[in-house]
């Protein structure tokens, strides 16, 4: 039976895909059959074979997974914009349904799926008659979420707001990743702190920016998994 988990952030840009690569590049490493999955991505590249999620591509070029770029994600658009935005702009809104149906399908090919959120958890996927966030997407795949956060300046503040949220929303959380961490700094040492006295969330791993693989034991990371 397949287990998932849901990769979402503080914000754009913090480091979702470059965590999830870690993740899956651990997994792999532990000898096990892992997928990867996007359901709505911005900012693509158009090939010959039609556009090519930037995400896709750098998860496939990380780790040697067997699933064609394809089956990855569900909806493609090649404006760097919040997929609402985007959408309507090239005239492809997401459903639900197909979501639901291209996560089933890679789900059970694989024995433990990363599944990447797009922008941060306050994220509109679809806002016109429908309107879709991003945690429908997480609700109806029934999933826990893993969130990413920087620990620069700012980041207790953006931290607990997502954790906020996210817990009004009534998603299960397993973790908090600090991403782009900096050992010797003393600030990001008590950012770190503040972020786990204020939210209650255990923080899991802290990565370095250059970091190549991910310091978790075999336990913690499959516990992620559900």
């Amino acid at each position: 039976m397949c287990k998932s988990v849901f990769i979402t952030a503080t914000g754009t840009d913090i480091g979702k895909t470059f965590i999830s690569g870690l993740l899956l590049k651990k997994l792999y490493a532990l000898g096990h059959k892992a997928g990867y999955y996007k359901a709505v991505l911005s900012g693509s590249v158009k090939t010959e074979k039609g556009l090519l999620p930037e995400d896709v591509n750098y998860i496939k070029n990380f780790v040697p997974l067997e699933c064609p770029p394809e089956t990855m994600f569900s909806y493609a658009y090649e404006q760097a914009l919040s997929p609402h935005l985007a959408a309507k702009l090239e005239g492809m809104p997401a459903r639900l349904e197909k979501i639901i149906q291209d996560y089933k399908k890679i789900s059970e090919q694989y024995t433990y799926v990363v599944v990447e959120g797009c922008g941060g958890a306050v994220c509109p996927i679809r806002y016109d008659q429908t309107k879709i966030f991003l945690t429908d997407i997480i609700r109806q795949l029934n999933l826990s979420v893993l969130v990413v956060a920087h620990t620069t300046l700012g980041t207790i503040n953006a931290t607990v707001l997502t954790i906020e949220y996210l817990k009004g929303q009534k998603i299960p959380i397993r973790g908090i990743l600090c991403n782009r961490y900096h050992p010797d700094n003393f600030m990001e040492q008590d950012n770190i702190h503040m972020i786990r006295e204020l939210t209650g969330i255990p923080i899991v791993a802290c990565v370095q920016a250059d970091a190549e693989d991910l310091q978790m034991n075999a336990e913690v990371l499959l516990s992620l998994f559900q």
